[in-house]
C-alpha cells in the first residue's frame, strides 16, 4: 500500500472509532471517554490533512519549485500538532466542569467495550503506518501514526482510571483521568509543532545519515579528489547535500566530470533520496563561504 492509502485508511479507522468512542461516552456519561472521542475528532481532522499535503509534496518539481514540494509534509504535521493542543484545552474545560459537579457514571461496562474496540483498531493501524512511514521516511504518515499511538495508550488509561473509579468509588478520579489524559496528548502535539518547524528550517541530515555521506567521500580520497564544506538539509522524504569537491587544476573538464558523476552516484546509492550538489574547484583554490552559504572562490 502507498502512503496515501495508509492516510486513507486512517481517515476511514476515525469515523469509526469516532462512532465507537461516542457512543461509549453516550451509554456511560464519563467525561474521560469523552475526552477520548474528542481526540479522535482530531485523528480524523490530521488524518483528512495529512493526506492533502501528501498529496502537493508528491507533485513535480517546477519553475516555482525547483526543489519540489516535499516540505508541504511539514505543514500536515504541525496543523497536526496544533489540533492536538486545541483538543487538549478542550478536555481540559471539560473536565473541570465536571470536577466541580461529579455525576454517577452509568452503564460503564458497554461504554469500556467500546473503548477497547476502537481502540484495537488504532493499534493496529498505527502500527502498520509507522513501518510504512520509516520505509517511506514519511513525516506526514509518522506524524499520523504517533498520534494514533498517543490515542492507544490515552484509551488504555481512560479505561483503567474508570476502572479505578468503579471500584473505589470515586466519582472525582473521572475527570482527573480525562485531565491526564488532556497532558498526555498536549506533549505529543508540541512535539509535533517543534519537529514541523525543525524541518520548515532546514534542519541537517541525521547524524548517522552524515556519517554514511562521510563514509563514501572518504573513500574517493585516493583519487586524489578532496572535499570540503559539506552542508545538508532536509525535506521530508528528500535529502540534499552539497559540498565542495578540489581535483588537481591539470585535469580536463571531461575527467572531473566524470568523477564528480561517480561521486553523486555513490553518495544517492549510500542515502535513497538524496540529491547531491557538487561543485568543482581546483586543489588550489579555497572556497570562502559567507553567512549566507553563497560561495565565493580565490
Amino acid at each position: 500500500m502507498s502512503v496515501s492509502a495508509y492516510l486513507k485508511l486512517s481517515v476511514a479507522v476515525a469515523l469509526a472509532t469516532i462512532v465507537l468512542k461516542t457512543a461509549a461516552w453516550w451509554v456511560s456519561g464519563s467525561v474521560s471517554l469523552l475526552s477520548d472521542a474528542l481526540e479522535s475528532l482530531v485523528n480524523l481532522a490530521g488524518a483528512t490533512f495529512a493526506l492533502l499535503m501528501v498529496s502537493v509534496a508528491a507533485l513535480p518539481a517546477d519553475d516555482g519549485h525547483p526543489y519540489g514540494h516535499h516540505k508541504a509534509e511539514y505543514f500536515s504535521s504541525g496543523f497536526e500538532g496544533v489540533l492536538i493542543l486545541a483538543a487538549a484545552l478542550a478536555i481540559i474545560a471539560a473536565a473541570l466542569q465536571r470536577l466541580l459537579s461529579p455525576q454517577p457514571l452509568q452503564s460503564l461496562g458497554w461504554g469500556l467495550g467500546l473503548s477497547l474496540a476502537s481502540t484495537a483498531l488504532n493499534g493496529a493501524l498505527a502500527w502498520a503506518m509507522l513501518r510504512k512511514a520509516r520505509e517511506h521516511r514519511s513525516i506526514a504518515l509518522e506524524a499520523d501514526a504517533r498520534h494514533l499511538f498517543t490515542d492507544v495508550w490515552t484509551s488504555i488509561g481512560v479505561v483503567l482510571g474508570l476502572l479505578a473509579v468503579h471500584s473505589t468509588g470515586w466519582l472525582w478520579l473521572d475527570p482527573v483521568v480525562a485531565m491526564a489524559v488532556a497532558a498526555n496528548i498536549a506533549r505529543e502535539g508540541l512535539m509535533l509543532v517543534r519537529r514541523s518547524v525543525d524541518g520548515l528550517m532546514d534542519r541537517a541530515l541525521e547524524p548517522q545519515v552524515l556519517a554514511q555521506v562521510q563514509a563514501v567521500l572518504a573513500s574517493f580520497g585516493d583519487r586524489v579528489a578532496r572535499f570540503d564544506h559539506v552542508s545538508s538539509r532536509r525535506a521530508a522524504s528528500r535529502r540534499f547535500v552539497d559540498l565542495h569537491m578540489h581535483l588537481p587544476g591539470q585535469w580536463s573538464l571531461e575527467s572531473a566530470a566524470a568523477l564528480r558523476n561517480d561521486v553523486e552516484r555513490a553518495l544517492m546509492d549510500a542515502v535513497p533520496g538524496l540529491r547531491a550538489t557538487i561543485q568543482l574547484l581546483p586543489s588550489d583554490v579555497e572556497a570562502h563561504v559567507d553567512g549566507h552559504g553563497a560561495a565565493d572562490a580565490r
